[in-house]
């Protein structure tokens, strides 16, 4: 089994930019293991844009390890091995019940391939006594989909009983139909039971193993001059390295940074600011949290803008983030999203700098976050440190409508609050 390579906490930027697994340690003691697509980025998500659960162990960890893989199927099965070898004490997620995955594969004449969590089969009232448990995998998604990948290369059943009659998959050739085949035949149910063996093995992470069994089984049958079979084993080998080499199971803000406008990297946390007034009366500031493309609403904050009633919005927008940047106690994001344009990215800009300056305990960490402006014209994406706007079309789908979302809560926000002070006001003067 391949081992970690370890460097400590400040040397992050000697981390590989490839996939892989990687592992916060303490001592000996192993607090979180994880995959990516990129080692490094990853990581760094971890360090300046830690969540809550992050913020448990990032402070014990005295050095870093990883190990790296050629494809993301492999960080998948390798993350499985490492966190049932090591048992990390913060791997939570995991450890929970509810939440860690295996793949069942049942010890029948034809054996039953399916995901579950291990909790749920101890209290079923299943028949089947004897299966073979592969786990835990901690993403679902990835999990499923590589299953989906594997199940055209080494097909099999997932019937919990066999039908009378064949299903879809036998025509989508993902399932060799042994309610068909029973169990007369003996060549065929010996081919079945070769592909879960090889299933099982690539889910143990032994995928080089069964592509050099294969080739050997392909030459062995090329000489016996059975070529029906020596092809059917070439394609397996074929289509097996192509899956490991090419398969884009995993998702993240690597996938999204790799896309074809690298100026936005959307990961980790990001603030979404709006104001809302009529002519600058009783205006307002909305501030929206979003964590891994998530709405983090606990921490969403209202301001109830100081300036006088004048409808200029650049300047309410420069009190708010002045306001929300002398808070050094509140986390900062990685990401600070405005309403507005051109004008709007340039005085968030300036107040980013001004603080930086000024409040030596955020210094650093404000430095990194990166500051964009959507105009609502054209949907135009103003990013700090490029010249030209970026049509929020021309991004990769999952990107541009996580920035619309951001946008549109914000307005919402911020919104809601003025409406609230205009029903207030009202009530106060009836």
């Amino acid at each position: 089994m391949a081992k970690f390579q370890f460097i400590k906490k400040q040397n992050i930027e000697k981390l590989p930019k490839t996939s892989g697994v990687y592992c916060f340690k303490k001592g000996k003691n192993f607090l979180y293991i994880g995959k990516a697509i990129n080692i490094k980025e990853r990581v760094k998500n971890h360090l300046q844009s830690p969540v809550f659960k992050d913020a448990v162990f990032l402070p014990q960890t005295d050095k870093i390890g990883y190990i790296k893989t050629n494809s993301e199927i492999e960080a998948l099965l390798l993350e499985a091995q490492m966190i049932k070898k090591f048992l990390p004490k913060y791997n939570t997620v995991w450890r929970d019940g509810k939440s860690h995955l295996y793949v069942f594969i049942t010890k029948e004449k034809f054996s039953r391939v399916f995901v579950g969590h291990k909790t749920q089969m101890s209290k079923s009232k299943c028949q089947i006594k004897s299966k073979i448990q592969i786990g835990p995998f901690v993403d679902s998604k990835a999990l499923r989909q590589t299953l989906r990948l594997l199940r055209q290369i080494f097909p099999y059943r997932t019937c919990k009983t066999m039908p009378k009659r064949p299903c879809l998959y036998k025509e989508l050739g993902l399932c060799p139909a042994p309610c068909v085949l029973k169990v007369q035949n003996s060549k065929l149910k010996k081919a079945y039971q070769r592909n879960i063996k090889n299933l099982i093995f690539v889910l143990q992470g032994k995928k080089q193993s069964v592509s050099k069994n294969l080739r050997k089984e392909m030459q062995t049958a090329s000489k016996e001059q059975n070529f029906e079979k020596a092809k059917i084993l070439r394609d397996q080998v074929f289509a097996l390295e192509k899956v490991f080499a090419n398969a884009q199971i995993l998702q993240g803000a690597e996938r999204l940074a790799a896309a074809s406008c690298p100026e936005v990297r959307l990961r980790g946390r990001i603030e979404g600011y709006d104001i809302s007034n009529i002519q600058g009366k009783m205006a307002t500031g909305g501030l929206v949290v979003f964590e891994n493309g998530a709405p983090y609403k606990s921490q969403y904050r209202k301001f109830k803008i100081k300036l006088k009633d004048t409808p200029d919005d650049t300047a309410m927008l420069k009190e708010v983030l002045q306001r929300r940047l002398e808070h050094t106690e509140w986390q900062i994001p990685q990401v600070i999203l405005i309403d507005g344009g051109k004008a709007q990215l340039n005085i968030a800009i300036e107040i980013k700098y001004q603080m930086s300056k000024s409040k030596c305990q955020i210094k650093s960490k404000i430095q990194m976050s990166k500051i964009m402006a959507l105009a609502k014209r054209n949907n135009e994406l103003f990013v700090e440190g490029k010249k030209e706007p970026i049509l929020l079309k021309n991004l990769p789908q999952e990107t541009a409508n996580l920035i619309l979302r951001v946008r549109d809560e914000a307005h919402r926000f911020a919104l809601s609050y003025h409406k609230k002070l205009r029903s207030k006001k009202l009530i106060n003067s009836a």
